[in-house]
């Protein structure tokens, strides 16, 4: 199972990368799918990730945390005006 969440960012492409290659919380970052491949328009999705659901509830609390870490850390988080 997936589901799409809106994320305070621009570009999820850019979010998603910067999670892998510049950012970590003790060592551990999460993957995230962009979901605008999942459009025919390539400027829908923009600000959406898919995420899977995950069984170990232990490991999806972990990675909400290093998530929402995460979107504090990033230099393009969009304020709460900016995100509506």
């Amino acid at each position: 199972f997936y589901c799409l969440v809106k994320l305070p960012v621009e570009d999820t492409d850019e979010f998603a990368k910067w999670l892998l290659t510049s950012y970590n919380l003790n060592g551990k970052t999460v993957m995230v799918a962009p979901a605008s491949g999942f459009y025919g328009d390539r400027y829908l999705g923009k600000s959406l990730i898919r995420i899977a659901f995950v069984l170990d509830i232990e490991l999806l609390k972990e990675s909400v945390i290093i998530l929402e870490k995460a979107l504090v850390a990033y230099p393009h988080t969009l304020t709460l005006k900016e995100h509506s």
